[in-house]
């Protein structure tokens, strides 16, 4: 009897065995079919199989780790309608474009849509014409909708954005929070949350708000090793910026400001060295802002300079470079703005230009925050601080923070990696006489006036109190001042110093006194030139990835695809990626069926834009003599 129970059960999960590996083969012709795309990234053939078994899941992955289509490819082919809930109208409008270019049956239902246009989205629901349907989280939650829905054959619901559901999380939105009813009424609908950021605390949250049953939970990597972090103190802020700008000129990038006022100062200072630049920040109406947003998106503009306000509706895949102006309030905040560079796999620079000035900012900012909130806030901008100011490798310091590690010592990804910034031969010697200061000053005093001390001032303030008679009194006097007072803040970010109270006042910390007996090794950066240093060696991400590509055609094809884009009214980047261009630039495909081999062609894109792109290619290669299909 047992053995036959036994048998029975092995046919069975023969059975479900053979009927999965069906399924799969069914996704990854539809993955093919509708995004050009031969194969799955990390993670999203497991959550996949959530979906299809059925179980509830907590996904985290990247931005460009593709987490979307975890949820797309099998709403797809699955009976019924998958539900996908979005934070932002400008999210929603996005995806559903980018499915409907490939041939996906998809619809929104938002606050912008007209009285015909909702009417329209409601009829395919019932018509059953529909396999995805994006709706921001209020309108879900609505008795009228879920009742709607009650009479619908549900696949799936997604719900994308989740860290928003959590008070922990860089992006709660209250909102969010009243999610958990779906579990409750659906209760036999698989729920999937999704996201690009969040600790374990986070998921922690995300699950039990959503009362999700027993979930899988998926953790992609949190390393973007296509993005080149790059950090630097910030001295003259419009040349640093157009010192980025220079390197990727009529490429697409966002600049993030702290305050509005910063907003529109530099985007004027931009425009009027020539340019293609638009503001976007809270203080601008809705019609405003979506004016800079729709330029931006069609390549109207480079540039956006914008406040934290922009960016999570954007999901625009060839953003070459994002620049910071001022230091973000978290690692987290920091980890989700310079994601939104590089989301096509290629290359992209993450440039932080930051200073002392923006941590006191943001810890105003703080003050009016409840004190358990004030507290929390105030480790995850003490730990951004660390990461400026620091010495250690950025993709490092990055993954450790969501609790990872990179298995390599070297990134080959950021300043420090790639030699742009060199350690002081005696960093040893420089952090001791910095922290004797310091403690000789009776750990009473800030940054700048311990700087003072320490290069020989003999500001009143010093000779008044007696402090030119200390024996740290002009240590460093052969320095600036300003590399002195860079220096401390170095400390502070490794934690050799801490500020202390609402006048940053420095006290040592364990690992300080440590450094102070010989133990222990900072490491310090060499003071930055006036005669700015050539570049170090250049990123291997950026180099593989142009191998092979004729520039001239990849040029070509880019002109092409904004005039494409133009003339539907549709961002270029959905007619085809970054990517997709460089691969067509290598490879030079000259048939039909060598096109569709490039990743990010489509049946439904092979269709629509084949014969013009195949022409472009063979007039540029019979121009310049070059061989195709290669």
């Amino acid at each position: 009897m047992k053995r036959g129970v036994a048998l029975e059960g092995w046919r069975e999960n023969l059975h479900l065995s053979a009927w999965w590996i069906v399924v799969i083969e069914n996704i990854e012709k539809a993955l093919a079919k509708y995004w050009g795309y031969d194969s799955f990234l990390p993670l999203q053939r497991q959550a996949i199989e959530c979906i299809v078994h059925g179980r509830d899941s907590v996904v985290v992955l990247p931005t460009g780790g593709g987490k979307s289509l975890c949820f797309q490819a099998p709403a797809v082919l699955l009976d019924g309608l998958t539900i996908v809930v979005s934070p932002l109208i400008a999210l929603m409008k996005d995806q559903v474009d980018a499915l409907t270019e490939c041939g996906v049956a998809a619809a929104r239902i938002d606050s912008s849509l007209t009285p015909d246009e909702y009417n329209e989205a409601i009829a395919r629901v019932r018509d059953k014409t529909l396999k995805l349907l994006y709706v921001a989280p209020e309108r879900l939650v609505s008795n009228g909708f879920l009742s709607l829905l009650d009479k619908v054959e549900l696949s799936f619901i997604a719900v994308d954005e989740a860290h928003c559901v959590s008070m922990w999380g860089h992006d709660f939105r209250p909102e969010y929070r009243q999610l958990g009813i779906l579990k409750q009424r659906f209760g036999k609908v698989p729920v999937g949350a999704y996201t690009a950021t969040a600790t374990a605390k986070v998921r922690s949250d995300i699950a039990e708000q959503l009362h999700l049953h027993e979930p899988e939970t998926l953790i992609g990597s949190f390393d973007r090793p296509n993005l080149i972090y790059k950090v630097h103190h910030r001295t003259d802020r419009l040349k640093q910026v157009c010192e980025v700008l220079v390197r990727h000129r009529n490429e697409s990038g966002v600049i993030y400001c702290i305050r509005r006022k910063d907003v529109e100062s530099l985007c004027a200072e931009l425009c009027a060295k020539g340019y293609r630049a638009a503001p976007y920040h809270a203080g601008m109406s809705a019609e405003q802002r979506q004016h800079s947003q729709d330029r931006f998106i069609k390549e109207k503009i480079d540039t956006i300079v914008a406040t934290i306000a922009f960016g999570m509706g954007i999901d625009k895949s060839n953003v070459r470079y994002v620049i910071h102006t001022g230091m973000p309030k978290s690692l987290e905040h920091y980890q989700q703005e310079s994601g939104r560079a590089g989301r096509d796999g290629l290359e992209a620079e993450c440039a932080l230009f930051y200073s002392g000035g923006d941590y006191g900012i943001w810890k105003s900012l703080m003050r009016e925050m409840e004190p358990e909130a004030r507290q929390i806030a105030l480790g995850k901008l003490n730990e951004m601080y660390s990461y400026c100011t620091g010495g250690t490798c950025r993709h490092h310091v990055l993954l450790r923070y969501f609790g990872q590690d990179l298995e390599k010592a070297d990134c080959g990804a950021c300043d420090l990696c790639l030699g742009e910034l060199d350690s002081l031969p005696n960093s040893l010697e420089v952090a001791q006489k910095i922290l004797s200061c310091v403690a000789r000053l009776g750990e009473q005093f800030g940054g700048s006036y311990t700087a003072q001390v320490l290069v020989g001032s003999r500001d009143q303030r010093i000779l008044e109190r007696r402090h030119d008679e200390l024996s740290t009194h002009g240590l460093l006097g052969e320095h600036t001042k300003h590399a002195v007072h860079d220096w401390i803040e170095q400390l502070v970010g490794q934690n050799y110093l801490a500020k202390v109270g609402e006048y940053n006042v420095l006290r040592l910390t364990a690992a300080g006194w440590q450094v102070l007996k010989g133990q222990g090794q900072p490491r310090l950066l060499k003071p930055v030139q006036k005669t700015a240093k050539g570049p170090g060696r250049v990123a291997k991400v950026a180099q593989d990835s142009w191998e092979g590509v004729d520039e001239g055609l990849f040029e070509a094809l880019r002109e092409l695809r904004r005039t494409m884009a133009g003339r539907k009214g549709i961002p270029a980047y959905l007619v085809f990626g970054d990517r997709a261009l460089r691969e067509m630039a290598r490879n030079r495909p000259s048939t039909p069926e060598a096109l569709l081999e490039v990743k990010g062609v489509g049946e439904k894109k092979r269709r629509q834009y084949g014969k013009i792109v195949l022409a472009t290619i063979q007039d540029h290669c019979v121009a310049h003599g070059l061989d195709m299909d290669l």
